[in-house]
C-alpha cells in the first residue's frame, strides 16, 4: 500500500463545508481542523466529534489549545489513535505504518509546508501537526492533510521537513508522533449520532464552573499592554492563542448544534455564534489598541460574549434535558 486513501488527489481536493472561506474562522488549529478533512475523506462526519468545545476554558495566558478527546474518536468512529514511539528515522516508521493502511500524525516545521505560504513558509520556524497520506522515498515527494485542506510537497521542502540534509553530529530528529488505527467498518449513522447526544452530555457536565471568557475579560486590557511592548509578530501569537481559539471553538461548537438539532439547540446555536463573533470584532480591536498604544476600549470589548456564555450555558441544560434521546 502506498497510500492510506488512494484515491485522494491534492490537485482536486475540495475542503469539508467546516473550512469554507465564508466561515467567521475558515480554520482554527491543525489538529482539529486536520481531523476535520480525513473523518471527511472518509465519508463521516466530523460535526459529530465537536461537542468538546463544551469544555474550553480560560488557562490565564491562553484559552485551551481545543483537541478532539481521542477516546471521543473511538467512540464515535472506530478509529484507535496512541502515540507512535520513533527510534529510527521518521520517514521509515511513517512508512511502515502507510503498508498496514495506518495514518500518520507527526509535528513538524511549518516552514517546509508550502500550504503555509504566506505565513510561515521558508519565513518563520514553528510546530505544527500534519496527518502523513502518502510518502516515497525514492521521488522524495509527501501528500498530507494540514489545516483546512490535503496538499503535496516535494524535493527541498521533503529534506527540510525530515531533516535529511542535517550534519553528522546534530541531534536525532524525534518528533512527537501519533498513528490511526481504522475499523474494517466504522459504525453507522444513528450509532454515531447517538454517541454524539452522549458526548454532548458528557462534555456539558465538564464545563468550566465559572465564566472562561468573563475570566479573560479582567486581565485582558493589562496583557494587551505587555503585547504591545514586544515586537508586532508577537501580537500574532497573542491573538491566535485567545481570541482565535475562543473563537472557532464555538463557531464549531454552533455546527456540532446545528448538526445534532437545529430546532431543539437554536437558541444555544445563536448564542455561541455571539460569543464567535465578538471574538473576531475585538481581534481587530486589539490590532489598533496595540498599534496605537490605547487599551481603555478593551475593558468592556469582551461584555456580549461574556454574556452570550452564561445564556449559552442556561440553553445547553434545558434544551438537553428535553432532547435526551432525539437524534
Amino acid at each position: 500500500m502506498t497510500a492510506v486513501f488512494p484515491a485522494l488527489d491534492p490537485a482536486g481536493y475540495k475542503p469539508h463545508a467546516l473550512h469554507a472561506a465564508e466561515r467567521m474562522w475558515p480554520e482554527t488549529n491543525c489538529y482539529v481542523d486536520l481531523w476535520i478533512e480525513v473523518l471527511s475523506a472518509q465519508g463521516l462526519p466530523p460535526e459529530a466529534m465537536l461537542g468538546f468545545t463544551l469544555t474550553q476554558d480560560f488557562e490565564g495566558d491562553q484559552f485551551t489549545f481545543f483537541k478532539v478527546p481521542l477516546e471521543d474518536l473511538e467512540a464515535l468512529y472506530g478509529i484507535r489513535v496512541t502515540e507512535l514511539a520513533i527510534f529510527d528515522r521518521p520517514e521509515r516508521h511513517v512508512t511502515e505504518q502507510i503498508a498496514r493502511g495506518r495514518l500518520t500524525l507527526m509535528e513538524l516545521d511549518s516552514y517546509y509546508l508550502p500550504d503555509t505560504r504566506g505565513v510561515t513558509y521558508r519565513q518563520e520556524h514553528g510546530k505544527t501537526t500534519v496527518a502523513i497520506n502518502r510518502l516515497d522515498l525514492q521521488d522524495r515527494t509527501l501528500d498530507y492533510f494540514h489545516n483546512g485542506g490535503f496538499f503535496h510537497l516535494s524535493g527541498e521542502d521533503f529534506d527540510g521537513l525530515f531533516q535529511m540534509n542535517a550534519a553528522p553530529d546534530a541531534l536525532p530528529f524525534l518528533p512527537y508522533t501519533e498513528f490511526a488505527k481504522f475499523p474494517a467498518t466504522h459504525p453507522d449513522a444513528r450509532g454515531i449520532r447517538e454517541t454524539a447526544w452522549r458526548l454532548l452530555r458528557h462534555h456539558f457536565s465538564r464545563r468550566p464552573r465559572e465564566n472562561p471568557i468573563r475570566a479573560f475579560a479582567e486581565v485582558f486590557p493589562a496583557q494587551v499592554q505587555h503585547v504591545a511592548e514586544r515586537d508586532f509578530g508577537f501580537f500574532h501569537k497573542y491573538a491566535f492563542n485567545t481570541l482565535r481559539q475562543v473563537g472557532a471553538n464555538f463557531e464549531l461548537l454552533a455546527s456540532h448544534l446545528a448538526w445534532l438539532n437545529g430546532q431543539a439547540f437554536a437558541q444555544a446555536e445563536k448564542q455561541a455564534l455571539k460569543i464567535s463573533e465578538v471574538a473576531k470584532s475585538t481581534q481587530f480591536q486589539l490590532a489598533r489598541a496595540v498599534t496605537r498604544k490605547k487599551f481603555e476600549p478593551l475593558a468592556a470589548a469582551l461584555d456580549p460574549a461574556a454574556e452570550a456564555w452564561d445564556v449559552l450555558m442556561a440553553d445547553l441544560a434545558l434544551a438537553a434535558a428535553e432532547n435526551r434521546e432525539a437524534a
